[in-house]
């Protein structure tokens, strides 16, 4: 049987877990301005597991959970980009196959039924996006009332599909970290559940269910029954890469890996605020521009944790172009069926960025966490358009 509890990922505090808590008091109060997000906590677990199942992992019992079919996406082995890589056992995670399209419905799922075992009736969040759409799916199967604060730029696919599942959507004037601020002082001050990235502990937690199901699903299709040797992830805020650790580290931790795998943060160029803190040490603000709009973000909120395990764990960082990201985002369909929007493309950017400094021999996942048709205005960048229409073949 497994306990948890609440761990500072700054100072180590641990804590009782509980609706009212967010991040560590103590270290929390040292935030600045402009800066990541001070006092994550994580979740820690304590004590055996012999189940394998995902949501066993997880520290909120089953009868809470909504019955929307959330998680065990498929682990592709593209056979056409295997062969013309010559990287054998080259994996992709398909994420946009989840309810709503996006891997942001492991952390919604969790938040949901954290809501729901503590009666809470109200969640507020703010997303460029994916995880707003995904909180207005998951909370509408839940019987939640969901307030998403967008910003004005947020593609109109995304917006339209959280309205379209009954969300409460108000528009910041100017950018992410606008929605972010805004969606904080909703909660402190109208009440409801905050799901803001990294600032809900349970984001991180309901994220690193897809490195659980990657174990699982390379027991059962690989050779090597074990954890990858690589990961790609497109980075932004940084909550993705550090589910994707704790996953690890709770496998890790309870006997099932010898090592945590390399992970790779990818982002983009125009959006690579945890790339230059890597190497300089700080956070500088700097204003981001890319067409992958799901990774863009001036201060990634949970940049400290990120950077953090990034560095214990020997992960690299590295960037890629908007033109490396859409021409990826085209191979990957063009070659094997996969239709990814810009943010998951950069993962296979990345991959294809870095595989010269590989052995094409280890096995190797590039997490795609969302569909392409949440932005076709990216995609249509790369394709050229029929312009004429025909009455005969005579015409083509």
């Amino acid at each position: 049987m497994l306990s948890f509890n609440y761990k500072c990922s700054q100072c180590d505090t641990v804590y009782e877990i509980s609706p009212e808590l967010m991040l560590c008091p103590d270290c929390s109060c040292r935030h600045k301005p402009g800066q990541p997000l001070s006092g994550v906590l994580e979740v820690e677990l304590k004590g055996t597991l012999t189940s394998s199942n995902p949501l066993e992992f997880l520290p909120v019992e089953a009868e809470f959970f909504p019955t929307i079919p959330v998680g065990n996406t498929p682990l592709w082995h593209p056979q056409n980009l295997v062969q013309k890589h010559g990287f054998p056992e080259l994996y992709f995670k398909d994420d946009g196959v989840n309810p709503t399209g996006s891997l942001k419905d492991r952390a919604s799922f969790l938040v949901a039924a954290f809501a729901r075992k503590h009666a809470v009736r109200e969640v507020v969040v703010a997303s460029t996006g994916n995880a707003g759409s995904s909180m207005a799916g998951v909370g509408a199967a839940a019987g939640l009332k969901v307030k998403l604060v967008l910003p004005k730029t947020a593609p109109p696919a995304k917006m339209i599909q959280a309205l379209q599942y009954g969300a409460d959507v108000v528009l910041a004037e100017k950018n992410y970290d606008q929605a972010f601020a805004l969606s904080l002082e909703y909660s402190r001050t109208r009440g409801g559940m905050n799901r803001n990235t990294a600032y809900n502990p349970m984001t991180i937690e309901g994220k690193k269910t897809v490195a659980i199901e990657i174990f699982n699903q390379l027991a059962a299709d690989s050779a090597a029954g074990k954890a990858p040797d690589h990961v790609f992830v497109g980075v932004g805020d940084g909550v993705i890469i550090s589910g994707i650790y704790k996953g690890f580290r709770d496998l890790l931790q309870l006997g099932r890996i010898s090592k945590i795998p390399t992970i790779h943060a990818v982002q983009a160029s125009g959006s690579a605020a945890i790339f230059r803190a890597m190497e300089s040490g700080t956070f500088d603000g700097q204003a981001a521009s890319t067409v992958a709009d799901s990774i863009s973000v001036d201060v990634p909120s949970n940049g400290l944790l990120a950077l953090k395990n990034l560095r214990a764990h020997n992960g690299r960082c590295l960037t890629v172009t908007d033109d490396e990201i859409l021409s990826a985002q085209q191979e990957l369909s063009s070659n094997c069926g996969l239709f990814s929007e810009p943010a998951a493309a950069t993962a296979y950017a990345g991959f294809l960025k870095q595989k010269s400094t590989l052995d094409s021999s280890e096995i190797c996942v590039v997490l795609l966490t969302g569909n392409g048709l949440k932005d076709i205005a990216s995609a249509a960048k790369k394709i050229v358009m029929p312009e004429n229409a025909i009455n005969s073949l005579d015409e083509i």
